[in-house]
């Protein structure tokens, strides 16, 4: 008896200690879960993108010496400058590109990333495809859609996917999937519901979407990585 007790003090004492950042992440891990049993059988359970962006190494420790792998940076410098002593300790840690990707930032983006989410021209596929052959390297990509056809957004539009798809292939890119970010202050359901048809129709695996806001709707849609900042790290300022 004393013993079990014993077990539920040193529980609760962790509990009490746990950092608020894995706190977290363990909500959203069971809201993800409740989530998936009313889905169908086959749907996978997604990967929890942590995106770090902008905080301090000291701020994501936490989180890392917990053993969460995956995290989301969206300049190329800042993810150098934070995560390249960190990368070198712990092969396991996996990192994702989530924004923008200049040409002339690629060489050290496929150093440092392991997934890019942001694949949006021909040029930059290009310049991805000769860096990693140069580097000896193969980098996970997700090629962005403009799925709410945004003039001010990134992405592939709808009507070029598929030849873009293509092209990309004979680059030998190693495609996953499509990510997209729906337009802002709109119900994303529409454009999940169309991301997930496209990706089936070119006959891809993986989806990169969702966020803090609209993750478990994107789970809805097949998603399996979805990229969560606030809702684990707090809000930037």
């Amino acid at each position: 008896m004393i013993f079990f007790k014993s077990i539920y003090k040193v529980k609760f004492i962790w509990k009490i200690l746990m950092h608020v950042t894995i706190k977290n992440l363990l909500k959203i891990n069971e809201k993800v879960k409740t989530n998936l049993q009313n889905q169908i059988k086959t749907q996978v359970e997604p990967k929890i993108i942590a995106v770090s962006k902008t905080f301090k190494i000291e701020h994501i420790m936490p989180l890392i010496n917990f053993g969460h792998l995956d995290y989301g940076e969206n300049k190329v410098q800042e993810a150098i400058d934070k995560w390249s002593n960190i990368k070198r300790e712990n092969k396991n840690i996996k990192l994702h590109l989530i924004g923008g990707l200049q040409t002339n930032k690629v060489k050290n983006a496929v150093k440092i990333f392991d997934y890019i989410h942001s694949l949006d021209s021909k040029k930059l596929a290009d310049k991805i495809a000769y860096q990693q052959k140069e580097q000896n390297v193969e980098t996970k990509i997700f090629i962005q859609v403009n799925i709410g056809k945004e003039n001010q957004k990134s992405g592939i539009n709808e009507e070029e996917l598929l030849d873009f798809y293509d092209y990309c292939l004979k680059l030998d890119l190693k495609i996953l999937g499509l990510m997209c970010i729906p337009p802002l202050n709109k119900d994303s359901t529409e454009y999940f519901e169309k991301m997930q048809e496209l990706n089936k129709k070119i006959g891809l695996q993986n989806l990169s979407m969702g966020m803090s806001a609209d993750y478990l709707n994107a789970i809805k849609y097949g998603s399996t990585f979805v990229r969560i900042g606030s809702d684990i790290f707090g809000q930037r300022y």
